[in-house]
């Protein structure tokens, strides 16, 4: 089986998030795409950013009518601050017959470079890559790279910051998340202040 790895803060999850994962379950070689929610560092408290459990639940009302969408909480028990190659290990020791890939924008190849063991990732790791408007160009080691995989998912130019802004000032942002997210974010009264 081979899994797509989304990682975020999902803060919230919104419709982009679901259109790319989809599109990517839908037109790739994976089997299934998994939410990989990333915990809030101890050491870096945010006041927008909501709960671990709040986000994963969010994840988890978006993505229950998606058979290759899932959400997952496994790098809530793993040590902070964390990094992607240590979860690709702890994945790989949890789910052997298993194949993880990672799915990421435009954007974060930009910085790939930079990341802890990189190289090591793209050693035993495909990473798809969807595209996003963005500045800054990509490392000329990336460029026709075999394990790099670009997708010609639809550019989602929505952020999850926008909305919490826009909740903030009172504004309807509801077609913009998945109509159970946007109610539970409602009866909770999530980033309106």
């Amino acid at each position: 089986m081979n899994i797509g790895l989304y990682f975020g803060t999902f803060n919230p999850i919104h419709v982009g998030h679901l259109t790319i994962a989809n599109h990517l379950a839908e037109h790739s070689d994976l089997d299934q795409v998994w939410f990989v929610v990333t915990p809030q560092s101890p050491f870096k408290k945010k006041s927008t950013l909501l709960d671990n459990h709040q986000r994963l639940e969010m994840v988890y009302r978006a993505t229950k009518d998606y058979d290759k969408l899932r959400p997952s909480n496994i790098e809530f028990g793993l040590k902070q601050p964390n990094y992607t190659i240590d979860t690709l290990t702890y994945l790989h020791e949890k789910f052997p017959d298993y194949e993880f890939s990672l799915i990421m924008g435009e954007d974060n190849l930009k910085s790939f470079h930079k990341w802890k063991n990189h190289e090591l990732i793209l050693k035993h790791h495909s990473i798809y890559v969807y595209p996003r408007l963005s500045q800054g160009k990509i490392e000329t080691q990336f460029n026709n790279h075999p394990k790099i995989l670009n997708v010609s998912a639809p550019i989602m130019e929505l952020s999850s910051t926008f909305i919490r802004k826009e909740i903030a000032a009172g504004k309807n942002i509801r077609p913009m998340l998945p109509e159970n997210v946007w109610q539970y974010i409602d009866e909770m009264n999530f980033y309106k202040s």
